[in-house]
């Protein structure tokens, strides 16, 4: 068993190595993540489906092609977990919601096949708010998934089964989504560092939509070194993907250096005014004084248009995903209700059963702010908003390298404390949501703990296509502190 605990111990990019050495097999590494899942699954909820013949088929195809030179990148025989809105070809795929309890995909997510092409072993898939429509993981169809830091908290969303399993050391890495803050904010929660990419960086194809012009694939993982390698592998221009940019450069891993002498960093006023936990602002405040010292220059600034995110992210947000959720009718492929009389019974019948009530009300609003009189009321205002908010970013980045802040105002609620109200769950994207509006990168990564021991995350923000710059900074401010496995690791 100890050799197992060591194996789930290592961050993805030492474990590559340490198979391409020999000194441990890819199946040793898959077994060792899946008696993790085995043993750990009770507590967490982390994955509402768990491959185990397929992964370790799959861990004997993989070595095969390591002995053989076939495949020589650095996560080759490395266990991942997916997140489950990511098309798995012929493995559940369920966004975890009732409406799509039985839906196997015919093909595979291209950020997921580009991780299969670099040798990664898939172990399952992870849970998830429903549809992406939350900030708890607590509106899954398949049960709350639990913060590894402490069970009765939790993990953030949507992205918080990932977020949980990586914690957890479940898995090695994972792959969440991002829509308004739902790979940075599970990853502050849970103590891991999660990248959201520049939007078109990483295919969209095989990505199950909730809000189109917003979601973005990345990476979750113990550190930026392997964050950063795993986006070299996941980015790619995709011809299938209408928002796919091709890039000039894709070496995200030439970033990694201890060197932010001269970068200058920008601190937003309004990111630390009324509703940041005093711990929070102070560990985040202690984050750019280490990033000071090690040469950057660093000042505060007024960013605005900052309260105006929230209700044009949502009103956006639920727009698109009123349109995208028309799909699932009970028609095609997933759920439709027992008894109906007549076509547009059972679309209601299948729809009003196969929903929960957070994805129900995003689909209403949405449906509302698209509606003949309200458009222009709201859904246009909220582009004009989006647009306004975007030249607020441009602004700061004519004298910024690096936008630093909280990822989250305060550290993981409770179980229970955020469903009660909408409102202050929608709140709390105040500091994500921005940069998905804006089309921008950015990196949570832990910076401390609070008083009860849940840890706390950095944001940094970059420019369009500038991932390089915060994955330095995030490099540079890593190095002054060692990772802490959460008590469930």
């Amino acid at each position: 068993m100890e050799i197992y605990m060591n194996i789930m111990s290592l961050t993805a990019v030492e474990l590559g190595k340490r198979i391409k050495a020999k000194e441990i097999s890819v199946e040793e590494a898959v077994t060792a993540a899946l008696d993790a899942i085995e043993k750990k699954e009770k507590l967490v909820n982390s994955f509402v489906t768990v491959d185990r013949e397929g992964a370790l088929k799959r861990a004997k195809e993989v070595q095969k092609q390591i002995d053989d030179g076939t495949l020589t990148g650095p996560l080759a025989g490395v266990p991942v977990a997916i997140k489950d809105n990511m098309c798995t070809k012929d493995l559940l795929t369920t966004c975890s919601s009732k409406i799509l309890y039985n839906f196997i995909p015919t093909y595979t997510a291209e950020a997921v096949l580009n991780l299969e092409k670099a040798g990664a072993v898939i172990l399952g898939k992870t849970n998830m708010d429903e549809f992406a429509m939350g900030s708890t993981t607590e509106t899954s169809a398949y049960g709350e998934t639990k913060n590894p830091w402490n069970t009765e908290h939790v993990p953030g969303g949507s992205s918080g089964g990932s977020c949980a399993a990586v914690a957890a050391e479940e898995c090695v890495f994972a792959l969440g989504s991002d829509t308004g803050g739902s790979i940075r904010q599970p990853s502050s929660f849970c103590g891991v560092t999660g990248i959201k990419p520049t939007y078109g960086t990483v295919s969209r194809y095989g990505l199950i939509a909730y809000g189109s012009s917003l979601d973005q694939i990345g990476p979750v993982a113990k550190d930026v070194t392997d964050c950063a390698t795993i986006l070299e592998a996941i980015a790619s221009y995709d011809t299938k993907d209408s928002t796919s940019v091709k890039r000039e450069d894709y070496d995200f891993t030439s970033a990694l250096v201890d060197d932010v002498a001269g970068m200058k960093i920008g601190i937003p006023r309004d990111y630390f005014g009324e509703g940041l936990d005093p711990e929070v602002k102070a560990a985040v405040l202690q984050a750019a004084e280490e990033l000071k010292k090690k040469g950057a220059i660093v000042e505060e600034f007024d960013l605005s248009l900052v309260e105006y995110a929230i209700p044009a992210y949502y009103v956006i947000a639920c727009a698109e995903a009123s349109s995208n959720l028309a799909r699932f009718d009970g028609v095609k492929y997933g759920y439709r209700t027992k008894e109906y009389e007549g076509l547009h019974n059972m679309y209601k019948k299948s729809r009003s059963e196969g929903f929960g009530s957070e994805v129900k009300r995003r689909i209403m609003l949405g449906s509302f702010v698209l509606s003949s009189g309200y458009y222009d009321a709201y859904y246009l205002k909220a582009l004009r908003t989006k647009a306004l908010i975007k030249q607020a970013f441009d602004k700061a980045f004519e004298k910024y390298d690096v936008i630093l802040g909280p990822a989250a105002p305060t550290t993981a609620p409770k179980l229970g404390q955020s469903l009660s109200d909408p409102i202050k769950m929608y709140l709390g994207d105040i500091y994500t949501i921005s940069v998905n509006l804006a089309g921008l990168p950015g990196i949570s990564l832990p910076c401390g703990k609070d008083k009860n021991g849940l840890p706390i995350g950095l944001q940094l923000i970059g420019n369009c296509f500038e991932e390089k710059k915060i994955i330095r900074a995030a490099y540079a401010f890593e190095q002054t502190r060692t990772y802490e496995h959460s008590p469930l690791a």
